[in-house]
């Protein structure tokens, strides 16, 4: 099979791209590299089963150039990783979300490609949600401009469905976490302990507390649900069974990198930043009933991705 990855070069797409070179596919990559990093995915570059189409999503001529190249199977993974830079630069994800869906979609109507998967997030959801959160909670009213722009693109793509005859899978996110991560709390976190290790600040008051999911267990879960689940149109939540305060990950990397003596100050309020979500966790009943279960829940996930980041960055 001939895969489209849109963010390839990014965290979860380079992970994504070691599975599906795994199980024989060829890879298109298309990717502007503007938070992606080439060297995730070079090896498989140099093996001849990865073709990198530098390119910008919010062209439609640059997705078309990709979507031409003979494709089966849409993996849409690009996106703005930074959550909180929309609330500085408010059109970032009209134009990185909500554009970019909308040139993805309608390149495969061109195209005449029909498969679809979509990473979407827990964000969608918005404040106040039951948890865990079912996949048929209702009406979706997100508080972030990201999570305006997953919604809106989950419309995109389920009017692409009812509309021009796609078939789609929309993957609602936990918290996703791992190796070659390189934004999010545990990475900030080392970074603040690498520049001063003996004070470590938290934004907020320590207590938000949402589910995490290692990347592994979640590009499994996608491939997995995509072979057992067949209707036109497909959501399912993806994340772990339990969830863990921002408290309990400063205590984690505090630990993991050694810094022990170092004080861990709160800057206070419910959550780190407008927009953010203080508590969250998705009901995954759904993903477990196609057999799919994940390895690691969170504290284990938390811990495996600090120990493997600071290897990374080089300070263990």
């Amino acid at each position: 099979m001939r895969v489209l990855v849109t963010g390839g070069a990014g965290f979860i797409g380079s992970h994504l791209i070691d599975r599906l070179v795994g199980r024989g596919d060829n890879v298109v990559v298309l990717d502007n590299l503007s938070s992606g990093q080439l060297a995730f995915i070079q090896n498989h570059i140099d093996d001849g089963n990865v073709v990198m189409v530098n390119g910008d999503l919010r062209s439609l001529e640059d997705v078309m150039k990709a979507m031409s190249m003979d494709i089966d199977t849409v993996f849409h993974l690009a996106a703005n990783p930074d959550i909180r830079l929309g609330t500085r630069v408010t059109n970032t994800d009209l134009e990185q979300g909500t554009v970019a869906t909308y040139n993805v979609v309608e390149a495969m109507r061109r195209c005449d490609v029909k498969r679809i998967a979509f990473a979407s997030s827990s964000v969608v959801y918005g404040e106040g949600a039951p948890m865990p959160t079912p996949e048929n909670h209702g009406p979706c009213m997100p508080i972030s401009l990201y999570g305006a722009s997953k919604q809106a693109g989950e419309g995109l793509i389920s009017s692409w469905v009812g509309t021009f005859g796609l078939q789609a899978w929309v993957f609602r996110f936990a918290n996703i976490i791992g190796a070659r991560g390189t934004h999010g709390v545990i990475f900030d976190f080392i970074h603040k302990l690498k520049a001063d290790p003996s004070r470590l600040e938290v934004l907020g008051n320590g207590l938000q507390e949402k589910s995490y999911m290692e990347v592994g267990d979640c590009v499994d879960a996608i491939l997995h649900v995509m072979q057992t689940a067949e209707e036109p149109l497909n959501l399912y939540n993806l994340g772990s069974h339990d969830t863990a305060s921002v408290r309990r990950i400063a205590e984690i990397v505090v630990e993991v990198t050694g810094c022990t003596d170092a004080s861990i100050e709160y800057t206070g309020g419910d959550r780190g930043w407008a927009g953010d979500i203080p508590k969250a966790r998705l009901g995954i009943e759904k993903m477990l009933a196609t057999g799919f279960d994940v390895n690691m829940n969170s504290d284990e996930a938390i811990r495996h991705t600090a120990t493997v980041l600071l290897q990374e960055i080089g300070l263990e």
